[in-house]
C-alpha cells in the first residue's frame, strides 16, 4: 500500500487544537487507520496533520510561487524521509 505522507519520523510528543467538520473528522480517522495499515504503527490524527499540511504546502506550486513574493515568511519545506523498500 502506498499513500502520498512517508512514515513519520522519530519526534517529540506535539499538542494541537484543530476544530473539523464531522465528515472531516471521520476522514481522518479513516487516514490514521490506513496508515497504521501501511506501517504497522499506529499514529494519532493530532500527530500527522502537521507532516499532512506540510506535504500538501510543499506540494502546493501556486502556493509555492505566491510565497516566495512574501519576504518575511519562511517557505515550507518537506523533511527527508526515508522511504521503505
Amino acid at each position: 500500500m502506498t499513500l502520498k505522507l512517508d512514515k513519520l519520523p522519530d519526534r517529540e510528543a506535539v499538542k494541537i487544537t484543530f476544530t473539523a467538520s464531522p465528515e472531516l473528522k471521520a476522514a481522518l480517522n479513516a487516514y490514521a487507520e490506513v496508515y497504521r495499515r501501511a506501517y504497522g504503527q499506529k499514529e494519532s490524527v493530532a500527530d500527522l496533520i502537521p507532516y499532512m499540511l506540510e506535504a500538501f504546502m510543499a506540494g502546493d506550486g501556486g502556493f509555492r510561487r505566491a510565497r516566495k513574493q512574501l519576504d518575511d515568511v519562511p517557505a515550507v519545506k518537506p523533511k527527508p524521509q526515508a522511504k521503505e523498500t
